[in-house]
């Protein structure tokens, strides 16, 4: 039975999180115009549940996690009701954050973004994808293979679109993916030590960082990055598009 349930781990970490955060957003500067645009907000939600659902419900279906059944409410699928809450609500706590910390859209920038540059792009994605599905032939490997092969064609897409002006941006990307990523990975490590939810040691490596799986650091570590570096792209790309 697992310490504490789902919809409290919710109660501890995830909502706690979006209320202090929509808080200091309410507070801020209305004079800096900030990388978060609410309909970016709106399509990455979107497509991260449209992206994230079924990869979720395959990877349980696989039993490469699990979840006790007295710590969820109701299952939808092979999930629990809970983890699509959460895979609806860890972007805004990403999003939230990026607005507090975004120093504002550079009005000056002129970065460009060549073909090489978008074919590298597309190739550093492509490469991550390869990897992961070699992974995948695996059984230790096939957790992490999975998440590779999973997040490679989105970092095509976004470094393809503009991985040049990410780089210009890195402070600002990387703190953005930082800070929520160190926040998860505590928020993990705490339901997996209470059994909220387990992987399976046959699909995992083995290997621990601070304490918690590789795959789960590595999970959190790119769904923020997918989140953070979609948001900053976002104005700069529509403000590119029209001002041709």
């Amino acid at each position: 039975m697992a310490a504490f349930t789902y919809v409290q781990f919710h109660a501890m970490f995830v909502v706690p999180a979006l209320a202090v955060l929509a808080g200091a957003a309410g507070v801020r500067s209305r004079a800096t115009r900030s990388d978060v645009r609410p309909v970016a907000v709106a399509v990455i939600v979107a497509v991260a549940m449209a992206y994230t659902v079924p990869w979720d419900n395959y990877l349980i279906l696989q039993g490469v996690w699990s979840y006790g059944p007295e710590s969820v409410v109701a299952v939808l699928w092979h999930a629990p009701v809970e983890e699509y809450l959460f895979i609806l609500l860890q972007p805004l706590v990403a999003a939230l954050w990026l607005h507090q910390i975004s120093p504002g859209v550079p009005s000056d920038d002129e970065a460009t973004v060549t073909r090489r540059d978008r074919i590298v792009g597309l190739a550093g994605g492509l490469l991550i994808t390869v990897l992961g599905g070699a992974l995948l032939t695996g059984t230790s490997t096939l957790y992490l293979g999975a998440i590779l092969a999973w997040s490679g064609p989105v970092f095509a897409l976004q470094w393809a679109v503009g991985w040049p002006y990410l780089l210009a941006r890195w402070r600002t990307v990387v703190v953005a993916i930082v800070a929520p990523t160190a926040y998860l990975w505590i928020a993990d490590w705490v339901a997996l030590a209470s059994g909220i939810w387990v992987l399976a040691d046959e699909f995992t490596v083995g290997v621990m960082l601070l304490g918690l799986p590789i795959e789960e650091a590595v999970f959190f570590l790119v769904t923020n990055a997918f989140v953070v570096q979609g948001l900053v792209l976002y104005p700069w790309v529509i403000d590119r598009w029209q001002s041709t």
